[in-house]
């Protein structure tokens, strides 16, 4: 039902390429020939003359852009980077080159964006990242994981600047919310194709787009309305039914705080989990702590009710009925699944009635984008009037929820989404609903050529949870199979048109060693234990249909 900026994790990768600009071999062309020396000096004059040089990052200063003034061209050398933005100074990072600068596509967009370009072993491709939450800033460290790997890479603040949950500066500014639903992610995809062909004298091979929670919702609007902008898309946890997603939270707080007596008290979780998990952990076969098939999972939570004294390890008959909300949605957007409750803390429940953060994106939404009205109040709110306010007032600019992808189809392109079951921010039925969407809209064999849904067991919201939850998004490295899991699957994909039959997912303990591996399989098949073998060892799961 709500967004996160997702903890990243990224790790240090192989460069595939190896391309060096002319500058690099200047010695070697001062010592030829006079004649071959003319020669070699025409070529880079006929360079020159045509598009700015890869050699000399300060020049890109001087590029002339549409609707964009570049305010930042330098060659960062000592493998470190701090400054405004950055919650964390960042280190040992390989030489590039940093371009800023600000987008002004109307009189009131100020959209914020930079594109780092490798100074060596550039590997040929573009690869986005997005936001999370309201966005408000820049992906730094996402942007400096990619930078690792030998990507060219850009980001964009989505056209303000703020913290995660604050909607407030979308107040009065109809084109901000426009910048933040679509035009941040499009124009900053453009001009970093311009950087990239300015710098290295050519465009890049390939361009793809990485990015998750409400990222994953700027994913879909690419592949929506832009499906020329990238080759593949890593789309996770998307948040792209707004409208109906934050209505959604309106109709779900009246129903679990709007009686004291139905709050659910963080306190109470953790002995939902255990009878969660004591009826539906098993029903795969294996006992590993998460629920690999919710959708067989059939937890009654009437069996917590209290006998006698309410205490911490039952549940009175207004929790009981505030439990079954969460699990089941609203007519306008589904629930949570069962099992990783004790992850509802913050997210749902908070430290009190109406403290969770999803409660608060669902109040700035409709105060700042929606009502313009900052004493609106979710709990006294008109659930109908809300939907039809929200669909008539965003809709245009956040909803990503077209099913149909027939251009991005068309011109090749590839989409992995994933989801993890036990999110508890946006459920994950949401992500299953769009993707049966699009098989309806456009046929499930055309679907299957260029679209793969991966649910992931026992993972949270991008990453994170009880299961296996390390499979290559965000940059994150898996230990089993293709590195970076999911995301070289999406580029296999792109390049060679072989689809992946599964993807490897890992578990980590805090010092970084691998307690668990799993095969995540494209949705609906599932993983199935073999029968023998060690449980924690991916080689003995099977994907199969469920």
């Amino acid at each position: 039902m709500w967004m996160l900026f997702p903890g990243n994790v990224f790790q240090h990768g192989p460069r595939d390429y190896k391309w060096e600009p002319l500058a690099t071999h200047r010695a070697t062309i001062t010592s030829m020939k006079p004649i071959h020396r003319i020669c070699a000096g025409l070529l880079g004059l006929l360079a020159s003359t045509t598009m700015l040089y890869a050699a000399d990052c300060d020049a890109l200063k001087q590029l002339s852009l549409p609707d964009t003034t570049i305010t930042l061209a330098e060659q960062v050398t000592s493998g470190d980077l701090s400054g405004p933005g950055l919650d964390k100074p960042l280190h040992d990072l390989p030489a590039f080159c940093r371009v800023t600068g600000i987008l002004h596509p109307t009189a009131d967009s100020e959209i914020r964006f930079e594109v780092w370009l490798p100074e060596k072993d550039w590997n040929q491709r573009l690869l986005g990242v997005g936001n999370g939450g309201f966005a408000g800033s820049i992906g730094y460290r996402q942007l400096a994981g990619n930078l690792h790997r030998g990507f060219a890479t850009a980001g964009s603040d989505a056209g303000h600047q703020a913290e995660g949950e604050d909607a407030s500066w979308a107040f009065g500014h109809p084109e901000k919310i426009t910048d933040f639903g679509w035009r941040a992610v499009h124009l900053t995809t453009e001009r970093a194709k311009d950087v990239v062909k300015a710098y290295y004298g050519k465009t890049a091979s390939k361009a793809y787009f990485d990015s998750c929670s409400d990222g994953g919702r700027e994913a879909l609007m690419e592949a929506q309305r832009f499906p020329e902008d990238y080759d593949g898309i890593l789309a996770g946890a998307p948040a792209n039914a707004w409208s109906r997603m934050l209505t959604s939270g309106v109709s779900t707080a009246q129903s679990t705080i709007n009686d004291p007596r139905g709050y659910l008290s963080s306190l109470k979780l953790p002995a939902i989990q255990k009878a969660a998990l004591a009826t539906c952990d098993a029903s795969d076969g294996v006992k590993d702590g998460f629920v690999s098939d919710p959708a067989k999972c059939h937890f009654d939570p009437a069996v917590l009710l209290c006998k006698g004294e309410d205490s911490l390890d039952c549940l009175t008959q207004p929790q009981v009925n505030s439990l079954r909300t969460y699990y089941a949605g609203t007519s306008l957007f589904a629930g949570f699944a069962m099992g990783d409750e004790e992850a509802w803390g913050s997210w749902i429940v908070g430290q009190g009635p109406g403290s969770g953060s999803g409660l608060q994106y669902v109040q700035n939404y409709f105060r700042y984008m929606v009502t313009e009205d900052p004493k609106w109040n979710t709990l006294t709110a008109d659930v109908s009037a809300s939907l039809q306010q929200a669909t008539e007032k965003t809709a245009a600019a956040l909803d990503a929820t077209n099913p149909d992808l027939s251009r991005f189809r068309a011109r090749g392109g590839k989409l992995i989404m994933y989801h993890g079951w036990n999110d508890p921010a946006i459920s994950p039925w949401n992500s299953i609903a769009y993707y049966q969407g699009v098989q309806k809209a456009m046929g499930e064999q055309e679907t299957a050529g260029f679209l793969q849904l991966y649910m992931v067991p026992g993972m949270e919201h991008c990453a994170g949870g009880p299961g296996p939850a390390a499979f290559g998004q965000l940059g994150i490295s898996t230990s089993g199979g293709l590195k970076y899991g999911a995301f070289d699957a999406l580029v296999d994909w792109v390049e060679k048109d072989v689809p992946s039959e599964k993807i490897i997912a890992t578990k980590y303990s805090s010092d970084s060693k691998v307690l668990m591996t799993r095969p995540l399989c494209p949705y609906p098949q599932l993983a199935k234990y073999k029968g023998t073998g060690d449980t924690n060892e991916a080689a003995n799961f099977v994907c199969s249909k469920p």
